[in-house]
């Protein structure tokens, strides 16, 4: 069992969670809703979480019973996570002995004793292995119409180069059903899991609120209800969060579609074939025109299927190649691409900050 750390970064949030309570994971697929409920959740007093801290996706970096002596430096380099949470990197072992404990030290130094833990989209088809790795962990996870996921990313894609990335809606629709795959694995494994709806969430946010703190056995707390309030330092810039970054909870109303013809078609043909197969009880929501659109074929499914597990094999390649290939040649590609999301800066030092 890992201390918490009494230097918290986030205002000195207090809870009664036992010492040794897991990590709670807040998982959706990307553009459903996660950085909204990330950012109600964490007005709790007793509640703080990381944002995309995603330090669980760098497995390579914590293999043969320890770590890679430049973890921090590549956990920074990969997504700022040390920088946007104002995190010390001095009081970070530069050596530990697993995933679970590197994260556990960093995520309770900025969660103090609240309950600690982290927000992704990026672990909607590792949470088994989550629940693995983090034996007591609890997870809240958040499900869209998959029609309305897909519109979502074709409009941030208008303005964020990772959402035009090819395959992006491929992605995000087969993601959703990874999604629920993952969440039926939590449920039969006896881990505890909730389930709610991002439309359920924007429509009456107090009653989805009130069922995610009983879940956590923690007092519902009003300031939740509140987002002009939140704090969202640790969220990426970019118009895509516009609307977590407001002062109201609100759906997005009437737009202007987005989706291609193709493309519409064939997401209401999965959503058609996904709620014949659970009763039609999943997707809880799909497009009203969806029945109209018939099911995928046996060769849609497996070249779609095929596909995405390519997409997949790429996004995992990356990650290893972040974990693995000396920091050098990482900033030249980076640099190559025009991004410039890390902050290591003078022999890759990690920031020390609000000592």
């Amino acid at each position: 069992m890992t201390e918490s750390i009494d230097n918290n970064k986030n205002g000195g949030k207090q809870s009664q969670q036992r010492a040794d309570s897991g990590p709670l994971f807040v998982v959706g697929m990307w553009r459903s809703g996660t950085s909204l409920l990330y950012a109600l959740l964490n007005q709790h007093s007793q509640v703080a979480l990381m944002y995309e801290g995603d330090l669980p996706l760098l497995r390579p970096l914590f293999r043969g019973g320890k770590s890679r002596t430049d973890w921090l430096r590549r956990w920074e380099f990969w997504n700022g996570a040390l920088t946007r949470h104002q995190l010390s990197g001095a009081n970070l072992a530069s050596e530990v002995s697993s995933l679970p404990m590197a994260m556990e030290l960093a995520y309770r130094q900025y969660a103090g004793d609240a309950i600690w833990g982290c927000k992704s989209p990026n672990y909607h088809d590792s949470m088994t292995q989550l629940a693995r790795e983090f034996p007591k962990a609890r997870f809240v996870v958040i499900c869209r119409n998959p029609a309305d996921v897909c519109r979502s990313i074709a409009r941030a894609a208008q303005k964020d180069s990772w959402f035009s990335r090819a395959g992006m809606p491929l992605r995000a629709l087969l993601g959703c059903r990874a999604l629920k795959n993952e969440v039926d694995g939590l449920v039969s494994a006896g881990v505890p899991v909730h389930v709610l709806q991002y439309e359920e969430l924007v429509r009456n946010p107090e009653a989805a609120l009130r069922g995610i703190c009983e879940f956590l056995q923690i007092p519902f707390d009003p300031r939740m209800l509140l987002l002009e309030n939140a704090s969202r330092s640790a969220i990426y810039d970019g118009q895509h969060h516009d609307m977590v970054k407001g002062k109201q909870i609100r759906a997005a109303g009437l737009r202007d579609e987005v989706l291609p013809s193709a493309l519409k078609k064939k997401i209401h043909r999965y959503t058609n074939l996904w709620r014949e197969e659970y009763n039609g009880t999943w997707p809880a929501h799909c497009d009203p025109d969806a029945p109209d659109a018939g099911k995928p074929d046996w060769l849609e499914k497996h070249a779609d299927a095929l596909l995405y597990r390519a997409y997949r094999v790429r996004d995992r390649a990356v990650i290893y190649a972040y974990c693995v290939a000396p920091l050098s040649w990482l900033r030249l590609y980076r640099g190559m691409r025009g991004r410039n999301l890390g902050v290591v800066t003078q022999e890759d030092s990690v920031p020390v900050t609000g000592d």
